[in-house]
C-alpha cells in the first residue's frame, strides 16, 4: 500500500488534534457545549487516524509531527486567535520543537519501518 495515504491519515490526525485543543479553548472549561462536543469528537478522530497511520509510520516519528506540529500550531492560534503573546522563551522552544521535527524527518538514519504493524 502506497505509504502516502498513511502520511494523509497522520495529517487529518494533526489538523484533527489542533480543532480539538482550540475547541478545548473555547468550551471555557467544558461549559459551552457546542465547542466541548466538537473538541470531543476532533479528539476521537485524531486518536483514530493516529492509531491507522501507525500501520505504515514508525510510532517515533508519527508521535513527534503529531504532537511537536500540534504545539505549534496551537501556540501560533493562542497567538493570533486569543491575542496571548508568546514570550521569547515560548518563540526559542517553538523553533526547538521545530528543529527536532525536522531532525528526526531529515536526519534520522534508523530504518523506518521496523516498528510499524504490517497491514492484512
Amino acid at each position: 500500500m502506497n505509504k502516502d495515504k498513511y502520511f494523509l491519515f497522520l495529517c487529518v490526525a494533526i489538523a484533527s488534534e489542533i480543532t480539538a485543543t482550540t475547541m478545548l479553548a473555547l468550551s471555557k472549561g467544558m461549559s459551552v457545549l457546542l465547542p466541548a462536543f466538537t473538541a470531543l469528537a476532533a479528539y476521537g478522530f485524531s486518536y483514530y487516524f493516529l492509531s491507522l497511520s501507525l500501520k505504515k509510520i514508525p510510532l517515533g516519528l508519527a508521535y513527534a509531527l503529531w504532537a511537536g506540529l500540534g504545539i505549534v500550531a496551537t501556540s501560533l492560534i493562542n497567538r493570533f486567535l486569543f491575542q496571548v503573546s508568546l514570550s521569547g522563551g515560548a518563540i526559542v522552544g517553538l523553533l526547538m520543537i521545530i528543529a527536532g521535527v525536522l531532525v528526526i524527518n531529515l536526519l534520522a538514519k534508523s530504518d523506518r519501518g521496523n516498528d510499524t504493524v504490517e497491514e492484512n
